[in-house]
C-alpha cells in the first residue's frame, strides 16, 4: 500500500536496482583501495571494472541463489562472480555483510534526507508567501476551541513557517548523523581489512566512517533519523488539523481548493470535505509509528545481530516515502488554499465584542482599580453578552460602575482591533519572514 504515496524520485532511491548498484559500488571501491595498497593485481581490478556491471537479470538470479544460500549478500556476490569470473575472488576481501549493507543504507537515507530537505524548503516558500499575503487578515484566535482574542491568519502561517524551520534543522542534523558507513570487518576490529580501505570507500561514498563500529553502524543514529521524520509528520499533522477545523461549516474560514469535476460525497452532492488534510492526519499517525521500531533497534546482542534488518527494510523506504509525500501534498494544499477573509471578520464579530474583555480589564487597572475588582466588573458584563445577547460595549456603557471608572474614550479604545496587530511585523522579523529589516531571529 505504501507505493500509492510514492513519488518517482523517492521511490527510485529504494528500488532493488539502486540497492544492488550501491552494493556493487562499495565492493568495487574496496577493491580499488586494496589495489592502491598493492594487495590486488591491477589487471584483476581492470577485469572487475570491465565485467562488474549491473544487469537487469541480477535480481532474479540473486533470488534464485538466495533460496539456496539463505543469505542476501552471498547471493549477490555469487551473482556478481558469475559475470566477473576469476577476478571476483578479490571482491569482499576482509569484509562482512554489514560493511556493504550498512554503508549502502547510509547513502540511501542521506540522499532521501536531501530530497526531504529540498521539499521542506519549497513548502516554507509557500507558507512564507501566504503569510505575507495575509499578514493583516484579521481573524479570531481560539483557545480550547473558544474565541479568545484577535490575531491574523498571517501570524498563524508565521508560526507554521517557524515550526517547519525547526523540523528542517532536526532533519539536517539527522542527515549528518546518519551519513556514516563502515568497512571494518566481522566485529569492527579492522583485523582483516585495514582502516585505509574504509577511508577510501567513505571518500568515494561521501560518508564518514563509524569511529568505533562493532561490525554495524550503531542504531542510535537511525533512531535519531526516524524520530526527526516522526516530528516532521507531527508538524504536518498540526497544520492539517488546524485546516480541518477552519473548514468546518460552522467556521468556514478557509477551504481546500475544490477542483472542477471533483465530488465531495457519494451521497450528498453539496459536500466539500477537507480530504487532503484528513489524509495527512492519517498518514502522520503511520509515520510516527516508524520511530518506535527504530528506537527498539538500538539494542542489539553483543557486537551485532540481525533483528534490526527486517525492520529497516520496511521503515527505511516507507518513512522517507511518506515524509516526502506529506510535504509535497501539504505544499499543494497551502498553495491553493482558499481564504475567506470576510468570514474571518464575521466570526470575529459574532461574539458581539466580548473578545475585548482583557483590554477593558487592563483599562480599569490603569485607572487604579484593583485587579480582582476589575475582573469582577468585566466578567459580570461579559455574562450579559452570553446570557442576554447584548453587545459587550452596550453592557459596559449601561454599567454605572464602568461609567464612573472609565471615560468613554478609554472604553472606545478597548474595541480597536488594530491594538492587537501592533507587533505583527516584529513577530514576522523574529521568525525570519522579514530578514531585510535587520532584526535577528527570535530564539527557537
Amino acid at each position: 500500500m505504501i507505493a500509492r504515496y510514492s513519488r518517482p524520485e523517492m521511490a527510485a532511491r529504494w528500488s532493488e536496482e539502486t540497492r544492488l548498484r550501491l552494493w556493487l559500488d562499495i565492493e568495487i571501491w574496496a577493491a580499488e583501495a586494496w589495489a592502491e595498497l598493492g594487495e590486488i593485481p591491477r589487471e584483476a581490478l581492470d577485469e572487475i571494472h570491465r565485467k562488474a556491471v549491473y544487469h537487469p537479470s541480477w535480481p532474479a538470479r540473486m533470488a534464485a541463489h538466495e533460496k539456496v544460500l539463505k543469505h542476501d549478500v552471498l547471493a549477490f556476490l555469487t551473482t556478481v562472480a558469475e559475470d566477473v569470473g576469476d577476478a571476483a575472488r578479490y571482491l569482499h576481501l576482509g569484509m562482512t555483510s554489514s560493511d556493504v549493507v550498512d554503508t549502502a543504507f547510509a547513502i540511501q537515507l542521506r540522499d532521501a534526507a536531501d530530497q526531504i530537505l529540498a521539499g521542506i524548503d519549497r513548502l516554507r516558500e509557500v507558507v512564507a508567501r501566504r503569510a505575507h499575503e495575509h499578514r493583516r487578515t484579521v481573524m479570531i484566535g481560539r483557545s480550547h476551541g473558544v474565541h479568545a482574542e484577535p490575531t491574523t491568519f498571517g501570524l498563524k502561517l508565521a508560526v507554521w513557517y517557524d515550526e517547519l524551520g525547526r523540523a528542517r534543522e532536526r532533519i539536517a542534523r539527522a542527515r549528518e548523523t546518519i551519513a556514516v558507513g563502515t568497512v571494518s570487518g566481522a566485529v569492527g576490529t579492522f583485523a582483516n581489512v585495514p582502516p585505509e580501505v574504509e577511508a577510501y570507500v567513505m571518500r568515494k561514498a561521501g560518508l564518514r566512517g563509524e569511529p568505533a563500529a562493532t561490525q554495524v553502524v550503531h542504531r542510535d543514529r537511525h533512531a535519531e533519523y526516524f524520530t526527526a521524520l516522526a516530528l516532521l509528520g507531527a508538524t504536518v499533522e498540526r497544520i492539517a488539523t488546524e485546516l480541518r477545523h477552519l473548514q468546518r461549516t460552522e467556521v468556514l474560514e478557509v477551504e481546500e481548493a475544490f477542483e472542477s469535476g471533483q465530488k465531495g460525497s457519494s451521497a450528498m452532492p453539496h459536500k466539500r470535505n477537507p480530504i487532503s488534510s484528513e489524509n495527512l492526519t492519517g498518514v502522520a499517525r503511520l509515520l510516527r509509528g516508524y520511530a518506535l521500531p527504530a528506537l527498539e533497534n538500538v539494542a542489539l546482542w553483543h557486537e551485532r545481530d540481525i533483528s534490526h534488518s527486517s525492520v529497516e527494510r520496511v521503515i527505511g523506504p516507507d518513512a522517507t516515502i511518506l515524509a516526502d509525500y506529506m510535504i509535497h501534498r501539504l505544499t499543494g494544499i497551502l498553495s491553493g488554499l482558499v481564504v475567506h477573509a470576510d468570514r474571518m471578520r464575521e466570526n470575529l464579530e459574532s461574539m458581539r465584542g466580548i473578545t475585548a474583555s482583557q483590554q477593558v480589564l487592563l483599562a480599569l487597572a490603569r485607572r487604579g482599580v484593583a485587579r480582582e475588582t476589575a475582573y469582577r466588573i468585566v466578567q459580570r458584563n461579559a455574562a450579559r453578552v452570553w446570557d442576554e445577547g447584548l453587545t459587550f460595549r452596550a453592557a459596559l456603557e449601561a454599567d454605572p460602575e464602568v461609567q464612573r471608572l472609565l471615560p468613554p474614550g478609554d472604553l472606545s479604545a478597548c474595541f480597536d482591533v488594530g491594538y492587537h496587530l501592533k507587533h505583527v511585523d516584529t513577530i514576522f522579523r523574529r521568525v525570519g519572514l522579514d530578514p531585510a529589516d535587520g532584526e535577528g531571529r527570535g530564539a527557537r
